[in-house]
């Protein structure tokens, strides 16, 4: 059997006035994305599982990955989504299946849900009965019209995530299981008028974890097809942004209804503790300046790798002020001072702004006299999915007690590895700012002293009231206060008849 893979992922913050454009974006066409298939990514699980089936061609036609950011602009879209269909046009009516791997929070200007708008177009091109799996990330936004076009999905299980090449490889099982065994899977969700952050969203300690593993039993019994749950991306405001929790089941419409209920209950009981906890940015530089280190500072406002331009000095500029004694390390982005840095060379001094170049509004450029202690082409590969980094001319610039990574481009920031990449090792510091939400164990909080989450200005803020969503339904939790819930199961299948009901 013939079986079509092609990949379309970003994650955008609808709150960062930065958009993306086309050039941000890693396309690679026909053979050249399957070319490393031991990456821990969704597209390496499921050509690992198809590479073991004697049966199965893949057919690759085209990927498309951008690091998270700003909202895509018209003509970035217009560019992306015409070439990414145009790869996959000439295979209609020639394939038996698709594997499409998909993020789910994308954003573009004129184009509110771009995955759907793909996913529409596919089965367009290829007809009403050939079978399409999908996998996505839990922050994406499933849409009616995304759901509308899948015969299956499967979801991240994980976060921090480390289960990418596992959520391919289930999508791929699925897929195959459908076409061999006939399957009629039916697909029942159940939205939550919630949106969740925090430490409760660790999968591995926290009440979000305790609800995938639900998820996770109900798969591994093999009472379901595949389960999970989407809390979507907080910081991509569109029309349906909630929290989902999904199965998919073999034509048992009750079970899957039962299921996917328990499940959206079982979030919805938990949801005053799915909620960011942060310390005011006084406060934290206060007590790190009282205890030894080393500390780890959160400023999840900032985190590149959510949405956000990555341009922030708050944390550093409040830790300049106070006097804060220990030895910094941090990132930010700013193209102008890392240009400067490159131009004056390695032990040159240079008068530089830092920080504020993207989002103003939020962040007034400081200005620094920096020693330029390293320079470098700001490459990198990520710990967790071994995918390249690039963040474009880099320098290490000094200044008093600081020591700030600056890089041209926004890349992913949630482990250690641009900090690695530039000859730095976190532990050699008192005090570290990590722009993600969250990292593995490992990275930071097996070793540092105190983590604060700090509750800093930013397009990805966890104060999520701060952010202003215009979009998403209303009322909404914890954007508003009186919110309520009744679980309404909403059934889907497209490869049988569904029974006669309210839901159907």
């Amino acid at each position: 059997m013939k079986i079509l893979v092609a990949e379309c992922m970003q994650e955008v913050s609808s709150f960062n006035p930065l958009p993306s454009e086309y050039a941000d974006f890693t396309v690679e066409r026909n053979s050249a994305f399957v070319r490393n298939p031991g990456l821990n990514t969704s597209l390496a699980g499921a050509l690992a599982v198809f590479d073991q089936n004697a049966d199965v061609e893949v057919v690759p036609t085209i990927s498309a990955r951008a690091g998270s950011g700003g909202v895509l602009s018209a003509a970035g879209w217009a560019q992306l989504s015409s070439e990414w269909l145009a790869e996959l046009a000439p295979h209609a009516g020639k394939v038996d299946a698709l594997y499409v791997s998909l993020h789910g929070a994308m954003g573009a200007q004129g184009e509110p849900d771009p995955e759907g708008h793909l996913l529409e177009q596919i089965r367009h091109l290829f007809g009403a009965t050939i079978p399409i799996v999908v996998s996505l990330d839990l922050h994406g936004i499933l849409t009616n019209r995304m759901l509308h076009q899948i015969d299956g999905l499967t979801i991240y299980h994980t976060y921090p995530h480390v289960d990418f090449a596992d959520t391919g490889r289930r999508a791929a099982t699925l897929l195959l299981d459908i076409i061999r065994r006939g399957l009629r899977p039916v697909i029942v969700r159940v939205r939550v008028p919630m949106l969740a952050r925090g430490d409760e969203c660790i999968t591995k300690t926290g009440w979000f974890g305790d609800v995938i593993a639900d998820a996770q039993l109900l798969e591994r019994s093999g009472k379901v097809l595949a389960a999970g749950v989407m809390i979507g991306n907080p910081f991509t405001d569109a029309p349906e942004l909630c929290t989902q929790a999904l199965v998919v089941a073999e034509s048992d419409a009750d079970l899957a209804r039962g299921a996917a209920t328990a499940l959206a209950e079982a979030m919805w009981a938990g949801r005053q503790r799915l909620v960011g906890k942060l310390v005011p940015v006084a406060k934290a530089v206060a007590l790190a300046a009282s205890m030894p280190g080393p500390i780890l500072f959160t400023d999840a406002a900032d985190a590149t790798s959510s949405g956000a331009s990555g341009d922030s000095n708050v944390l550093i500029k409040a830790l300049q002020e106070a006097g804060y004694p220990g030895r910094v390390l941090a990132q930010i982005v700013d193209p102008a001072a890392a240009r400067a840095a490159h131009a004056a060379g390695v032990g040159a001094q240079v008068n530089v702004t830092l920080g504020g170049v993207y989002d103003p509004a939020r962040f007034t450029p400081m200005v620094v006299t920096a020693t330029v202690e390293s320079l470098s082409r700001g490459r990198a590969r990520l710990e967790t999915m071994g995918v390249p980094l690039d963040a474009g001319p880099t320098a290490v610039l000094s200044f008093g007690n600081m020591t700030v990574v600056t890089m041209s481009h926004t890349v992913s920031l949630f482990d250690r590895a641009m900090y690695y990449a530039n000859g730095l090792d976190p532990t050699d510091f008192d005090l570290i700012v990590v722009k993600s939400p969250h990292t593995e164990f490992h990275m930071y909080d097996q070793w540092v002293r105190k983590n604060f989450n700090v509750d800093a200005p930013g397009a990805t803020s966890a104060n999520l009231k701060t952010l202003g969503h215009r979009l998403c339904a209303r009322p909404m939790y914890p954007l508003d206060a009186d919110v309520s819930f009744a679980p309404v199961p909403e059934l889907h299948s497209r490869r049988g008849t569904l029974p006669e009901g309210p839901n159907r």
